[in-house]
């Protein structure tokens, strides 16, 4: 099985890195092309762009204008550790023991405005650059067409890599569609998380990231490979709903907060 998680705005730049070789991004030459799109952007036309205050504008540019290669642990911090959004807390990176960050390693991709797709140890320099955001590059309009086939390649690159045929969808819609499912060899399976309020069960954001973080968590630790054993996903008071689920979306609900 081969998930794909979303990455945070949200960054800690500064944690240390685990006791084990490092990697660098596969498409690292495609972000370095990005790069010098950004770096003719001025602090103004990333403020509208991005739709951030003058600061952030502002530590965008700086972060643009600083990047440089080769990344090393002196420049750079392993992805999975840079990340510090609701996912994150989720997967708790921090605590995973050696062994579980090279499951890792293997079986999760984080999908990335800037760098495509990162392995969790990649190391990664600090960015901020959405998917979503309708850049112009050579390929067109927006990052979806620049990078849709390069991340379509990688994933099923590495599908090949595991002999599997299964692709566990945990990204947020956003960044999944910067994939092209028809072009992937593989079943792509989407997941639901569901909070009980006001007598209903809703999708609430900020829980629903949180336990994508969860099952990415449980995925690694169990080294879950079906659709079966997903099933048994049971962390914070989550639980399977069948009634509710198709063959390519699993949904889980919760009765009460944990």
């Amino acid at each position: 099985m081969l998930m794909v998680i979303s990455p945070a705005k949200d960054l800690a730049m500064d944690r240390a890195a685990p006791a084990m070789a490092l990697t660098q991004p596969a498409l690292l030459d495609d972000a370095s092309r990005l790069i010098d799109v950004c770096r003719q952007l001025t602090p103004v036309d990333i403020a509208r762009l991005m739709k951030l205050s003058d600061k952030l504008a502002g530590l965008n540019a700086a972060r643009f204008a600083e990047w440089q290669r080769p990344f090393t642990q002196d420049n750079a911090t392993a992805a999975i550790l840079a990340f510090n959004g609701d996912v994150y807390q989720g997967l708790d990176a921090s605590s995973l023991s050696q062994p579980q960050l090279e499951f890792a390693q293997q079986h999760l991709r984080i999908l990335s405005g800037l760098y495509g797709v990162l392995r969790p140890l990649d190391l990664m320099q600090a960015y901020r650059l959405e998917m979503g955001t309708r850049l112009h590059t050579e390929a067109g309009e927006t990052l979806y067409a620049f990078w849709q086939d390069r991340i379509t390649e990688q994933l099923n690159q590495q599908l090949a890599t595991l002999g599997s045929d299964l692709l566990l969808n945990l990204a947020s819609q956003e960044y999944f569609k910067a994939v092209r499912p028809k072009a992937l060899n593989a079943r792509v399976v989407n997941v639901q998380f569901k909070d009980a309020k006001n007598g209903q069960y809703k999708v609430i954001s900020f829980y629903a990231k949180k336990a994508r973080g969860l099952m990415a968590r449980y995925v690694i630790e169990q080294q879950v490979d079906s659709v079966e054993k997903l099933k048994a996903f049971d962390s914070a008071g989550y639980y399977f709903c069948a009634a509710q689920s198709t063959e390519q979306e699993l949904v889980f609900l919760r009765d009460q907060v944990a």
